[in-house]
């Protein structure tokens, strides 16, 4: 039960992630009538993304991950940020538009930043046991 708690907090995360980046980077914007459901909706694309995608990209890619001392990892999220943009817009006809690469690394700065710190707060008793 509480690893599905965690999952669905994790994945309201990643949406208000999200929101931010659309409202604070140019060239990231929400379209449609429903922003809430689009949101949610490219949290769960960004989500498998992550899960089944960036593997592949970190492991193919290691060699520069090693070079740049990880900083081709922020090149890798831009990537994942923009790939499911790609995938919201043409296979689910979300309107979540990333216009572009540098819109996609600043977007997956902000949604990095803020899932760390939303993350930090909100997930760190989730799972904790209470002793008597």
């Amino acid at each position: 039960m509480k690893s599905v708690v965690k999952l669905i907090v994790s994945w309201l995360i990643t949406a208000v992630a999200l929101v931010a980046a659309a409202y604070l980077v140019p060239g990231i914007t929400v379209t449609g009538n429903d922003g809430l459901v689009v949101v949610l909706v490219m949290a769960v694309i960004l989500g498998l993304v992550n899960v089944l995608i960036k593997p592949i990209l970190s492991f193919l890619s290691c060699g520069l991950i090693v070079l740049t001392l990880g900083l081709f990892l922020v090149i890798i999220n831009a990537l994942s940020l923009w790939l499911s943009s790609w995938i919201a817009q043409n296979v689910f006809n979300v309107g979540f538009v990333v216009d572009g690469f540098w819109p996609a690394l600043l977007g997956s700065i902000v949604v990095s930043v803020v899932s760390f710190i939303l993350s930090s707060v909100l997930l760190k008793n989730v799972g904790a046991r209470k002793t008597a």
